[in-house]
């Protein structure tokens, strides 16, 4: 009786594991702790900034609610306003001079027959360089007087250049630096939507006839193209929140030229200690970024007839 009685107990214990699991519950559990550590670490830092936003604290001596004065005074200072040129200067020539550069990588080593892997080792190397060690590695290659780049110009009896000590090359220094230092990363992500693309394409357009320039551009970039529209925003919000590059290399100089956004929040926070105004700014680029992704993700699904990008 006993036994009997525990063999449909256990049947109904499976059963709703097994609805559990179906409609998906079990799998919010498994996300809870992750989720915890999201909210504590991103959610909250919005939601504190925003506040802070509408304060003004005086480090020991509290904070105080000032209304939308932060906000007023942020978008008042001349210093916001060159910091947000310099900022879309940077994102313009990212995209310009180092959006492509990843996928023209990826298609070159997936169509290379030999030493494939070692290649995709090689344009990875940067991404494991320390940041420290990049950055002084990067500060020896732009010195004026033994920098590599100077070296290299003069072999072609070209005039050397001040490449982080001049207002016109400042900016493009540093996206040199960043392409370099990022590529590789994302023409891995290009490579891995590459291996998604039947081999039967490749060899029906051979059996046709079609050269390299043929199927790179029938095969390869459509099959790209919804990757390369998500590596797209994910570049525009990652560039428009440059801050190492600056803080490091050039400490927002020369006269301003690589003062960025997030260069002068860190300056409100942590150089003039007004901690309001750095809330203030912190969440107007948020709001910034959120507005251009939700336009961004329209855009695409009207562009792509109402699919999902």
């Amino acid at each position: 009786m006993i036994e009997g009685s525990a063999i449909p107990a256990a049947g109904g214990r499976r059963h709703r594991w097994a609805k559990a699991m179906k409609n998906g519950r079990l799998g919010l559990l498994f996300l809870l702790p992750a989720l915890c550590i999201f909210a504590m670490f991103q959610w909250y830092t919005i939601f504190y900034g925003l506040i802070l936003g509408f304060q003004k604290m005086i480090t020991g001596l509290g904070a105080t609610w000032v209304g939308l004065a932060n906000f007023k005074s942020v978008l008042s200072d001349s210093l916001v306003a060159l910091s947000f040129r310099n900022t879309l200067v940077f994102v313009g020539l990212c995209l310009v001079f180092g959006y492509m550069v990843p996928v023209v990588v990826a298609i070159a080593l997936t169509e290379l027959r030999h030493a494939r892997g070692f290649f995709r080792l090689a344009i990875y190397m940067p991404n494991i360089i320390p940041g420290i060690a990049l950055y002084i590695m990067w500060l020896w290659i732009f010195d004026p007087a033994v920098g590599l780049l100077n070296q290299i110009l003069g072999l072609f009896h070209l005039p050397p250049q001040e490449w982080l000590l001049n207002t016109k090359t400042a900016l493009f220094s540093l996206m040199l630096m960043a392409t370099w230092a990022g590529f590789g990363s994302t023409a891995l992500f290009y490579m891995a939507s590459l291996t998604s693309v039947p081999e039967e394409l490749y060899e029906a357009a051979e059996i046709d006839g079609a050269g390299i320039w043929r199927r790179i551009f029938h095969i390869t970039l459509p099959s790209l193209k919804t990757t390369m529209l998500i590596m797209l925003l994910l570049q525009i919000l990652a560039t428009v929140q440059v801050f190492q590059e600056p803080f490091v290399m050039t400490g927002g100089g020369p006269n301003n030229a690589t003062l960025t956004i997030m260069y002068q929040v860190y300056r409100y926070a942590f150089v003039y200690f007004e901690f309001g105004k750095a809330g203030a700014l912190g969440f107007l680029t948020f709001l910034f970024l959120f507005v251009l992704s939700l336009l961004y993700m329209r855009y695409s699904k009207i562009a792509h007839g109402g699919e999902e990008v």
